[in-house]
């Protein structure tokens, strides 16, 4: 394997090195014409050049570039952020082309992927070869870069989020250095790892990860209805016995929509003939579930209550029944993800796990009291505590509460009125997604907070890898 890693760093530095720099320049700049917006249009910018780097060497250019024009620089992933987190007017880096695979270290369960690589490349990496993520939220277009910088995490008692999972990291700091980070490492490189794995992209350009990986393994799914006001109450104790439990709740209803995911061993998944009923069959369950129910319905309740806000409830309470109950089992990342075709704006905060009951009462009565047409619903999840500085379960077991809006409504008002029910109960919200928390906030929640904005500092004294909002977050 390191003959065929050397080969192939060796063809992409060639390539890259026979595009003189100032035609790569203007065709970076030329590629930045248009203006992006992030999936949910919660963000724009219009950036003055866009990088698609092959290799540490192209990253390296960027940044002394950005240090020459005394403008910033931002790396792009998925664009599945909420917040403003990628947003510059100056150099964009987007790392699709520093992607796949690098290193299977078997013997270490571990496997280090270049950090353009997205989550839903992974399973085609890994399970061929007998291994898989030890744990997936529910989209995975993202980087893999990305979700771990932005504190991204499935959900499970027994799993952190993805940067729980981080073994060891290169970065590209503003020094121009590439710096190899692990727990073993000296000086700064040691810092970066202990302080930086979760870093928004503060303190350099991530391009190649170190991950745990589990042997590869399949999940068998049980999706059904229980009563909301039963449930919330026991969640903490029910996490800890489910392998992987979530459940969703559209306000105002009585029964929640849960998913109990279970492990088990690898299935032989066999695939019926094309033209068998069997498959005509699931094919048409799938999608009837998937799309028509979860996507294309929900499209249409959103669009009727937004329309007819009088409706909504009545709306939610054929939402919530109509969705098929059903079990099965198949390949894990096919049980962790599903379609997400419907754009929203989203908060999520992390809580203790022991108080999801009482915030979600709260919740339940705030928005009662506000008699608020809620058309999305809330989604409740968990995660092991971890020791990732800036992580949102760092030193605790952790519930997340995720709400959500239309992305056509006005969130502002919901969520301004939910928001103070999570600080109050020592909520950490989701680096990627709407809050209000600024970094006097953040000192309060991280207790390692101070060491993490002298490290950024110490490392991005010109602040090159810094836009407004991150500015409002680190400094």
């Amino acid at each position: 394997m390191s003959n065929s890693r050397n080969n192939a760093r060796f063809t992409v530095s060639t390539v890259e090195s026979r595009v003189p720099r100032v035609r790569r320049r203007a065709q970076a700049k030329a590629a930045a014409n248009s203006r992006w917006n992030n999936w949910a249009h919660t963000q724009s910018c219009t950036p003055s050049y866009m990088h698609q780097p092959h290799d540490d060497e192209g990253v390296i250019s960027v940044i002394k570039a950005a240090k020459t024009d005394g403008t910033t620089v931002r790396p792009l992933g998925a664009g599945h952020s909420f917040t403003s987190v990628a947003t510059t007017d100056g150099h964009r880096i987007q790392l699709d082309r520093c992607a796949g695979l690098v290193e299977l270290d078997a013997a270490n369960q571990t496997a280090t992927l270049r950090a353009g690589t997205r989550l839903r490349d992974t399973p085609g990496i890994l399970r061929p070869l007998g291994w898989a993520l030890p744990n997936q939220g529910d989209v995975d277009p993202q980087s893999l870069a990305g979700a771990i910088s932005t504190g991204t995490h499935g959900t499970g008692l027994g799993f952190t989020g993805f940067a729980g999972t981080v073994k060891g990291f290169k970065i590209v700091t503003a020094d121009g250095v590439v710096r190899h980070c692990h727990p073993d490492a000296e000086g700064i490189d040691g810092e970066l790892y202990r302080l930086g794995r979760l870093g928004l992209g503060v303190f350099g350009v991530l391009t190649e990860v170190t991950m745990s990986v589990v042997p590869a393994f399949d999940l068998h799914a049980d999706e059904h209805r229980e009563e909301f006001d039963s449930l919330r109450k026991s969640f903490a104790e029910r996490c800890k016995e489910a392998d992987h439990l979530e459940f969703f709740w559209f306000p105002g209803q009585r029964e929640t929509l849960v998913k109990h995911n279970t492990r088990i061993e690898p299935q032989r998944h066999r695939r019926p003939s094309r033209n068998s009923l069997k498959q005509r069959l699931g094919s048409a369950r799938t999608y009837l579930n998937d799309e028509v129910v979860n996507n294309m319905g929900l499209l249409a309740c959103c669009e009727i209550a937004k329309a007819i806000p009088a409706t909504t409830d009545t709306i939610n309470r054929i939402a919530t029944n109509t969705v098929p109950e059903r079990r099965y089992s198949n390949e894990a990342h096919k049980v962790f993800v599903s379609p997400r075709r419907v754009r929203f704006s989203e908060m999520e905060y992390s809580v203790p796990l022991e108080a999801a009951s009482d915030v979600l009462g709260e919740i339940r009565d705030a928005i009662a009291r506000k008699r608020m047409k809620i058309s999305f619903p809330i989604e409740v999840r968990s995660a092991k505590a971890d020791d990732v500085a800036l992580s949102t379960a760092y030193g605790r077991d952790s519930a997340y509460i995720a709400i959500h809006r239309y992305w056509k409504e006005n969130y502002r008002e919901y969520f301004n009125l939910i928001e103070p029910i999570f600080k109050a109960h020592e909520g950490r919200p989701h680096w990627g997604k709407l809050h209000t928390l600024r970094a006097e906030d953040f000192a309060e929640r991280y207790p390692l907070f101070g060491e993490v904005q002298a490290l950024r500092e110490k490392v991005d004294p010109q602040g090159i890898f810094l836009n407004e909002h991150l500015r409002d977050l680190f400094c």
